[in-house]
């Protein structure tokens, strides 16, 4: 299942049932998870680890050491979970020793055609990030985000589970849990309510997400206020416990 073509440095380890395509270059320090196809003209270097059943497309770059001018040549790595879909010329770069040494994708995430994932980023399970979308070093992705294309990431910015970015926006700062940015800034624009519909949350967590919301965005109250009136919800509701851990964990603040 290795093309002839292909170049595979001797101390790789492929698992089972691994498709290389023609002038592809995997390098020393990969390890590739069994059913996993890549195609021609694509660049995994390591150290890196990529989980089972992923597809990568051509040109992409993966596990390539990062843009970052502080980074020496550490042994640093990235690491991939299963079933993502990498298409065309997408670029997923290695951590640094300023962080934690560690770039890290979760499963399941569609990474459209000319996405950016810089050093030290944190990508949970079930990510879209659509044509375009970059994010820059150390910022933290949660799980079943939605980022539109050519939406831009200031680096060091955490995304809440469940959030969603329109297209060609631009975010400095933190969007909680469940809410809809747009704009550049980045600003909030609403809830995420097709998302919660789709994903099967109860009527109870969505209305309880939807109080913690508007008590947020709505009521003109301060964070500290709108937390207060939150957290009548969140000794029922562990999703709206989350939105208020997500505030007070937030060490950029929070778009508003």
């Amino acid at each position: 299942m290795i093309d002839k073509l292909a170049f595979v440095h001797p101390q790789a380890k492929i698992g089972n049932n691994v498709t290389i395509g023609p002038w592809s270059y995997i390098g020393a320090d990969v390890e590739i998870g069994d059913d996993t196809w890549i195609s021609s003209h694509v660049v995994v270097k390591g150290p890196s680890v990529i989980g089972k059943g992923n597809r990568i497309f051509q040109f992409a770059s993966v596990g390539e050491e990062c843009q970052d001018l502080k980074y020496a040549g550490e042994p640093t790595r990235l690491i991939m979970g299963d079933n993502n879909i990498v298409r065309e010329s997408v670029t997923i770069h290695r951590g640094t020793v300023q962080d934690n040494s560690e770039t890290r994708i979760g499963s399941n995430n569609l990474f459209m055609a000319y996405v950016h994932i810089a050093h030290d980023c944190v990508v949970g399970d079930n990510v879209i990030m659509a044509n375009n979308a970059s994010i820059a070093g150390h910022v933290h992705v949660g799980n079943s985000v939605i980022l539109g294309g050519m939406t831009g990431v200031h680096q060091f910015v955490h995304i809440g589970d469940h959030a969603f970015s329109a297209g060609s926006s631009t975010i400095f700062q933190d969007v909680p849990p469940f809410v809809m940015a747009a704009g550049t800034p980045a600003i909030p624009r609403g809830l995420n309510v097709e998302g919660l519909k789709r994903r099967g949350f109860t009527k109870e967590t969505q209305h309880a997400i939807r109080r913690a919301y508007k008590a947020l965005y709505r009521k003109n109250l301060t964070v500290e206020e709108a937390i207060a009136q939150m957290k009548v919800d969140a000794e029922n509701d562990e999703y709206v416990q989350g939105m208020i851990d997500f505030v007070l964990n937030s060490s950029r603040g929070i778009i508003r």
